[in-house]
């Protein structure tokens, strides 16, 4: 796997790879509003059950919430720029974790990346076919009524070593309609982005 596919794919999943410590930490949101923020991302009917994960006082990231339903949802990351939160399937999380576990250990994206790949192919990390995740990002949000503005909603779905020949799927991006991004690779994944502003 070249290094530039790599590096896209970092770019692409940074999500997954949210710190595990306060070390660089900035201004940690109230509990409640970080969970108020984090659902967004869940469909409607899933937002009252779903775990949040977010970050405590100390700027440690926690489980904040338990749910009682397999999404988990992702406050924002008090030391990144920009506003992103998401929901994921409870069966990516132990994918999830374990880029958060690399990051604290200094992978780089590259080494993330790679190592997660190279453990699914190995059959000791699970990368569960069809799981989602969903991905908002916003130009900010009001903290008094937890309002998103520009709102922005994508999906990825997992479709690990997926090919436009297995699936049916184009390789090619076009607004709003599912393309797939790695085919042929354990980070094989359908993305939907719908236009913005529509």
């Amino acid at each position: 796997m070249s290094s530039l596919r790599l590096s896209a794919l970092a770019s692409i999943v940074a999500v997954m790879a949210c710190s595990g410590s306060g070390s660089a930490q900035a201004d940690v949101l109230p509990t409640e509003l970080q969970i108020r923020l984090a659902v967004q991302a869940a469909p409607a009917d899933l937002r009252e059950g779903a775990t949040v994960q977010g970050y405590d006082a100390g700027g440690d990231f926690v489980t904040l919430r338990e749910g009682a339903n397999e999404l988990i949802c992702m406050a924002p990351n008090p030391t990144r720029e920009g506003f992103e939160v998401s929901c994921h399937h409870s069966g990516l999380e132990p994918f999830f974790a374990r880029g958060r576990e690399l990051s604290a250990q200094g992978a780089t994206p590259n080494e993330r990346t790679q190592t997660r790949w190279d453990e699914y192919t190995a059959g000791t990390l699970p990368i569960p076919t069809g799981s989602i995740n969903y991905i908002l990002t916003g130009d900010g949000f009001d903290p008094a009524t937890a309002e998103i503005q520009g709102a922005y909603l994508r999906w990825v779905v997992y479709t690990p070593n997926a090919t436009p020949e297995s699936t049916g799927i184009t390789t090619t991006a076009g607004p709003g309609s599912p393309w797939l991004m790695f085919p042929g690779t354990p980070g094989s994944h359908i993305m939907i982005s719908p236009p913005r502003g529509g």
